[in-house]
Formats: C-alpha cells, structure tokens, sequence
C-alpha cells in the first residue's frame, strides 16, 4: 500500500518558497511507493510552476473575497482540515512562515505528522499576531525544518522545540539543453520579487556609479506584496536617463536565458530565508557577489573563492568588488567554476531526499 505525502503551500505563484515546493514535488512524485498530493488554500492559489503529471491537486473552488476577509478566511480554515481529513496522508509538509500557523490550526488534533518550514530570515518578525501563534503552535508540530544552522540556532531558542532539522533549498541546475552556444554577454544579472527588502534600488545606483558604459544591468521579477515597484523602479531609471543602461524584465518564463548570457550574479537583499536564485546562478557557473544578510548567502558563497560576500548595506565595497568582477574575465572564470561545484551540494536529488526522508521517518 502506497504512504502518502501531502504538499501544503498557498500557492504556486513565482516566488522561491513556492519553486521549492515544485521541486520537491517532482522529486518526490519520482519515488516509488509513494502517492503526493498537493494542497493549495492561499487567497490566490495559482499554478505558476510546472508539476509532473502523477501529482493530485486540490484547489478552493470559490473566490477569496476581502471584503468578507473573516468569513473566507475561516472557510479556508476548515477547507483545508476537511481536505486533508479526506486524503488521510501518512505525513504532511507545509511550507510559509504567514501561514504555517494557519495549518497548524487547522490540523489541530488531528493525526497526521506535520512538519513546518519558514522559508524567511529566521530573526524576522512577523508582527505581534503571527510571532505569538509560532510561539505558541510550532512546538505542535512533529517537526520544524530549518534552511540553514543559523536559523536552526534562532528557532532553538524561540520555539524550545526538539526536532529541529536543517535542510538547504534544493538548487534546479541551470544547464543548457540546446546545442547552440548562448554568447555571454556584458550584463551584471539580479533575480527576485520586485520588494523593498531586494534593494533593486540600492543595485541600480551601485552600477551606475561603476559607470562601465558598455555593460548593462538586468532585472528579473514582477511585482509582489502590492509594492507597486516596477513602476517606482521604472520611474527612477528614467530620472536617471539609464534606459538604454538597465533593463526590468518583469515576470519570464525563460530565467535561464538570462543565466546563460549573464557574466555577473549581483544580490542586495537584506532579508532572505535561503535565495534560491544565487544558488541557480552559482549551478549556471556564474560568479557572484551578495550582501551577507542573516541566513543564506554565507551558506553558498566562500569569500573570495566562489564570489564575494559583502557586509550589509557597505555599499562602498559592493562597488568595489563588483568593479573588480566586471574588470577582471579570468577571476569571473574561476569563481564560477568553483560556484558550480559548491552548489552540486545542494542538488534537486540530495535536498529532495532529505526532506523525503525526514518527513516519512516521523512514525
């Protein structure tokens, strides 16, 4: 008799929680015995991802309305009990810092292990509602999984719960798959979510003062958390009559492209769980250099061996050392290839299976 994993996310909108989640599913929808199901219960539960065929979807069928927040919000409560009630799974992961709360309420004496992952900066707070329910909730869990040590040494403290496993973010290998040779390109390359705590803003004045005029940056990612910053970002290049210097590409479907043409990964976030996409740079063989925020990039990039970390908000050294990326084409060579090594640790194969094991090994 087959066990049966249940995948509980809000949605598979772009993001990188929610890329994780569609890789673990293929991951584990490739492994015999086994029967995934995937439970999707956000205000917007769109498929955004692709999923193999053999995974079973449950979707609301009914709007989200704001303007009955409480109401659709308790019936999203107990759609998501009834649900899971009707799979009976052997076990369930959910992932979401906003929301692992929520499954946990809604699972609330019932049988079925759950683990939980917060996929943010682990330090971050989410406001006094949410901080108090993961205080109260998390130790409820059968386990919590944790991105990197630094995380799992906060949650120690924070939750006093004793399962507490780390596991990286599965890294998709960013290989080509067509046989024409993609030339690179002169472009300084960021991927994320068009939010403040990216600091696409602070990235575009950086390379502007290096002021190379025959590199270009590139932005990839739409607009999230109804910050409406693809418009100020648009707004403030053109100030800066650095049109034909930067490009915002909004959402694309072919990231990869950009991977292949790129020579540079620049990151400025200041808050991050695990970045899925200097992983996918690092496994494209691209150098990279990012701001040492609490949780992730020191647990992908070596200082001065694969990239450069750099210590928040030093603006000065971010200039200087992406300057010395885009001047010097042999040092650009010998960080990516020592980034594509680092990152085969984190493989879609190793990270699937930790998480496949860790959440089978609960009985």
């Amino acid at each position: 008799m087959k066990k049966k994993i249940c995948l509980v996310v809000p949605s598979l909108q772009p993001g990188g929680m929610e890329r994780v989640m569609s890789e673990l599913s293929q991951y584990m929808c490739n492994q015999s015995f086994v029967e995934v199901h995937l439970v999707m219960y956000g205000i917007n539960p769109e498929l955004f991802y692709s999923v193999p065929s053999n995974l079973i979807i449950y979707q609301p069928d009914w709007k989200f309305k704001n303007s009955k927040r409480i109401w659709h919000t308790i019936k999203r409560l107990f759609y998501l009990r009834k649900t899971i009630k009707k799979i009976n799974p052997t076990t369930v992961l959910s992932f979401g810092e906003y929301w692992n709360s929520f499954v946990l309420l809604a699972l609330f004496r019932l049988k079925y292990p759950l683990f939980v992952s917060d996929r943010c900066q682990p330090d971050k707070s989410l406001g006094r509602l949410h901080d108090f329910l993961r205080n109260w909730l998390y130790p409820k869990a059968t386990g919590v999984i944790a991105q990197t040590n630094v995380a799992k040494d906060i949650y120690v403290k924070q939750f006093n719960h004793s399962n507490i496993k780390v596991i990286g973010n599965p890294i998709r290998q960013i290989v080509s798959v067509s046989k024409t040779i993609i030339e690179k390109e002169n472009i300084v390359l960021s991927i994320g979510r068009l939010i403040n705590t990216k600091h696409f803003d602070l990235l575009i004045d950086i390379f502007l003062r290096i002021a190379m005029p025959d590199w270009k940056l590139v932005i990839v990612g739409g607009d999230a958390l109804k910050q409406n910053n693809l418009k100020k970002l648009t707004e403030k290049i053109k100030s800066l009559n650095a049109d034909d210097k930067i490009i915002l590409t909004g959402n694309i479907s072919n990231v990869e492209e950009w991977y292949f043409k790129s020579k540079i990964f620049a990151f400025t976030s200041s808050s991050e769980g695990f970045p899925n996409v200097l992983g996918e740079a690092m496994s494209a063989g691209m150098p990279v250099i990012a701001f040492d925020c609490v949780a992730g990039p020191a647990d992908m990039i070596d200082d001065g061996a694969n990239g450069y970390l750099i210590e928040l908000f030093d603006t000065f050294s971010f200039e200087n050392k992406l300057k010395k990326l885009m001047n010097d084409e042999s040092l650009r060579i010998e960080f990516g290839k020592k980034a594509r090594q680092k990152i085969s640790n984190f493989s879609v194969e190793v990270i699937g299976k930790s998480f496949y094991e860790t959440i089978l090994n609960s009985k």
